[in-house]
Formats: structure tokens, C-alpha cells, sequence
């Protein structure tokens, strides 16, 4: 039996914007990935706050902009497991709960490059496709150890520059950057007065 595919697609979403969700769904309809996942990393204890929200209102923003996407899941499949969160041990969570369901990762060409710093990545590579897509690159920076990897697949997806560091600035400054949050997510964040005060 072939096993149905996701595509996890790890964030804080802080908040979700459009440059997330051009990227997850071209991964849905132009990959062999039936659905990706919005997998929305929790706080890390450990870690100074900052201006993240709390986890319950990243994923509600996240519920917000994938409504209506019938391949693109929000998952807080993360809030229930030991801090700090590794993706191994997310995948192997996953694989346990989820045996019908082969899980394959999404990332951007910048995390492909430090991707041999992560935890057990050996593990992850040998036993995952990763689905990787583009961002612009410097002259100066060097490929990833695991860029011409099999398991890795470079996507030909739109080029999204757009940053959640960028829109909570211009929140925070007061301008008007609607056009690039979900009308639903734009009126959460409205609504609750998110990032208009930034202690960073």
C-alpha cells in the first residue's frame, strides 16, 4: 500500500503571512505531497520571550490563513512534546502515531546549509525526503554537506522574501501591511493589539 505523503513545515509563524502560505501550497499542488502541515514550533522555555506569541495564538493564526486550503493542516502536533523540541524526535513521534503516513521535510536552501548542525541529522536524512525551496542567494556562501543529498529535492518554487521580523517591525511603526497577512489573520492581529509594542 503506498503510503499517503506530508510535508511538514516547521515554524514559529510569528505570525503566518503570505510568503508561508505561497510556499506550502505550491509544495502541495506542484510536488507529490498530498498535504503539508504547519507544524507551529512552541516557546522554548528556555529562551527569552521576546515578541513570540503564546502558542495558542500562533496556531489560531495559522487555523485563520489555512482555512479554506484543503491540503494545508495546522498541526501543534509540538506543544505536547519535551522542550526543547528536536525534529528528530518530532519525526519519530510522528512515524509511531502515523504509520500509514510517510513524512517528508520543507525547508529553505538557508536551513539546508546548516543542516548537518542538527540533531541525529544523519537519521533524518537517510530516512526522509526533503523538499527544498528557494531563497536568493549570496556569492559568498558555500552549498550545504547535504545539498546534493538524494533524499534532498530543490523545489521550483516562488522566491518569498518577505519575514515575520519584517511585518512585526512595520506593525510595531505603525504601517499598514495588510496586503501581506490573510484578511483573518490580519484581523486577529488587529483585534488583539499584537506587535504594536516590541520589547526587541
Amino acid at each position: 500500500m503506498t503510503k499517503k505523503k506530508i510535508g511538514l513545515f516547521f515554524g514559529t509563524f510569528n505570525p503566518i503571512h503570505i510568503g508561508h502560505l505561497v510556499i506550502a501550497n505550491h509544495m502541495a499542488e506542484f510536488t507529490d505531497l498530498q498535504e503539508v502541515w504547519m507544524v507551529v514550533t512552541p516557546h522554548n522555555p528556555l529562551k527569552k520571550k521576546s515578541s513570540l506569541l503564546e502558542d495558542h495564538h500562533r496556531l489560531e493564526l495559522v487555523y485563520r490563513a489555512t482555512e479554506g486550503y484543503d491540503k494545508l493542516k495546522p498541526s501543534d502536533i509540538e506543544f505536547g512534546l519535551p522542550q526543547p523540541n528536536y525534529t528528530v524526535k518530532t519525526l519519530v513521534y510522528l512515524k509511531e502515531k502515523y504509520p500509514d503516513y510517510e513524512f517528508c521535510l520543507i525547508m529553505g536552501e538557508d536551513n539546508l546549509r546548516s543542516l548537518h548542525k542538527w540533531k541525529n541529522v544523519e537519521m533524518i536524512v537517510e530516512n526522509h525526503n526533503i523538499y527544498v525551496y528557494p531563497r536568493i542567494d549570496k556569492p559568498t556562501e558555500k552549498k550545504g554537506r547535504y545539498s546534493e543529498h538524494p533524499n534532498v529535492k530543490k523545489v521550483d518554487a516562488p522566491i518569498m522574501e518577505i519575514s515575520s521580523t519584517f511585518i512585526r517591525k512595520a506593525i510595531s511603526e505603525g504601517k499598514n501591511i495588510r496586503p501581506l497577512l490573510q484578511p483573518e489573520v490580519w484581523e486577529y492581529v488587529d483585534l488583539m493589539n499584537f506587535y504594536r509594542e516590541l520589547s526587541n
